[in-house]
């Protein structure tokens, strides 16, 4: 999570984009493993409600967690949901998407690790980079 944000940090400093590759897989699951951090983090009660998470990798596939059947669900490309949950672009920048109202309001707290959310990002704070 950390070697993800920061390299970001950097990436953006130096207006550039970074090569992801499947490595990306280790922060999905820590973050869907991590669901709660962002509601607690702002005093919250995390939803008992399960989520499934289906996040589409570089190569196109598609890394699934979370019951089949939950009503609950997030997708999208897994930079992107990376980029969500380590809370280094806002959410209307990016092709995360939401099904059911819980899961929507979990893309507005989204984070990967512990201690306060800090602001944020803002909407169109950050222009697409392209290699």
């Amino acid at each position: 999570m950390e070697q993800f944000a920061h390299g970001q940090d950097i990436a953006d400093a130096l207006g550039t984009r970074l090569e992801r590759g499947a490595s990306m897989a280790h922060l999905v699951v820590f973050a869907v493993l991590t669901r709660d951090f962002g509601y607690q983090s702002r005093g919250l009660t995390p939803p008992a409600e399960e989520f499934r998470f289906e996040i589409t990798g570089p190569s196109g596939e598609v890394w699934a967690y979370g019951p089949e059947d939950a009503e609950q669900r997030v997708s999208g490309p897994a930079e992107d949901f990376c980029l969500l949950v380590t809370r280094r672009r806002h959410r209307d920048d990016l092709a995360v998407t939401a099904t059911g109202s819980l899961a929507d309001h979990w893309l507005d707290v989204a984070q990967a690790y512990r201690g306060p959310a800090g602001p944020g990002r803002q909407p169109g704070q950050f222009a697409r980079v392209t290699v």
